[in-house]
């Protein structure tokens, strides 16, 4: 089999496996994707995530990671909303949780489709005797420079990798292979004069176009921040209590996106717009068993109930106040803090 009808069975195959984006570059990395990681890190715009400060060589260059590894096949599953993600913020009552995280983790879904392509892979290309190693946001592995690589669309103004066709909302992938498989060119496509992304930053977390200070990010404060969120923040969160799609929201390739398809992947109606009461109730027991098989999980009920009361805070409606009152002696001493804030600010 010649290597272009090999490289046409994979990416039919996954389609078929239900990816919506499909690309090959080699196992390589240009000096821009280094140098941004290396001005990001030196800046200390990683803050406590210092997994990422780890094994930067690995991270840069991918052959560093695998030595044996040739090619890179990129792919992209959507998870575009069907409707406003933003809507939830005129609703105070309620918890905005970013759209990535209303459905099953993505992680799981992701893996288990990369693994069928791969073993396809190993199959297809038998005589090369390929090998094949699968990636979802769990190694050092820049996903985004190595999207745009392979053709799968370019990162935003927003750090993001924006597709014509999926706007800024792709889950994304990668199988490293020892097979030398023939390229996707990049895709064109630049975010021009367009600044929405930056301007619709609740806390001012981009200091530049394409640079993002993660420290400032209300994604990395209500996921990555393990203590209590900085008081300057806090306001700005508004009801936002698990990530922050704002930046990816505004995009206006996104009117190009369809509403993502993946079954697994299709939102729970009680993580749409939860309520901040009821979930500020939640034990450690009841936290665990309500995220069952969600990301939102891995923070834990401390983290989690923390970031509620800070929009209990900000929802100005004094019905929310029992819930809060409840928590000023909770024993954990950051939920506590985050309780005596929203107290006071309900009580003025």
């Amino acid at each position: 089999m010649s290597a272009p009808d090999l490289v046409r069975q994979i990416r039919d195959q996954a389609l078929a496996l239900g990816f919506d984006a499909f690309g090959i570059c080699d196992a390589a990395l240009g000096p821009e994707a280094r140098t941004r990681l290396g001005n990001f890190l030196a800046a200390g715009y990683h803050g406590e995530m210092g997994w990422l400060a780890e094994r930067t060589e690995q991270r840069s260059h991918p052959q560093a990671l695998w030595a044996e590894a040739r090619s890179v096949i990129a792919l992209g599953l959507s998870y575009a909303p069907d409707g406003d993600p933003l809507e939830i913020q005129s609703r105070p009552d309620r918890g905005g949780i970013s759209v990535y995280a209303r459905h099953r983790d993505y992680h799981e879904v992701m893996k288990g489709k990369l693994k069928h392509l791969a073993q396809f892979v190993v199959k297809a290309g038998a005589a090369g005797m390929p090998e094949v190693k699968v990636f979802v946001d769990t190694a050092p592995v820049m996903e985004k420079p190595l999207a745009a690589r392979a053709g799968l669309g370019w990162q935003g103004k927003h750090t993001n990798l924006i597709s014509r066709e999926h706007g800024s909302w792709l889950f994304l992938g990668e199988i490293y292979t020892t097979l030398e498989l023939p390229t996707t060119p990049p895709r064109a496509g630049s975010c021009g004069t367009c600044t929405r992304c930056l301007a619709a930053c609740p806390t001012d977390a981009f200091p530049a176009p394409y640079r993002l200070d993660a420290t400032r990010c209300i994604s990395y404060l209500t996921i990555e921040h393990p203590g209590p969120i900085p008081v300057e923040f806090r306001v700005a969160m508004g009801n936002r209590i698990y990530g922050c799609d704002d930046c990816l929201a505004v995009c206006p390739w996104n009117r190009f996106a369809v509403a993502g398809h993946t079954a697994k992947l299709q939102a729970r109606e009680d993580l749409t717009a939860p309520r901040l009461d009821a979930l500020a109730r939640l034990d450690d027991a009841g936290f665990r068993a309500f995220f069952s098989g969600s990301p939102i999980k891995r923070v834990g009920r401390g983290r989690f109930v923390r970031n509620v009361l800070i929009a209990i805070g900000n929802s100005g409606l004094p019905d929310l106040l029992p819930a809060a009152r409840d928590l000023t002696a909770d024993t954990d001493p950051v939920v506590a803090d985050a309780a005596a804030w929203a107290c006071g600010r309900l009580t003025g």
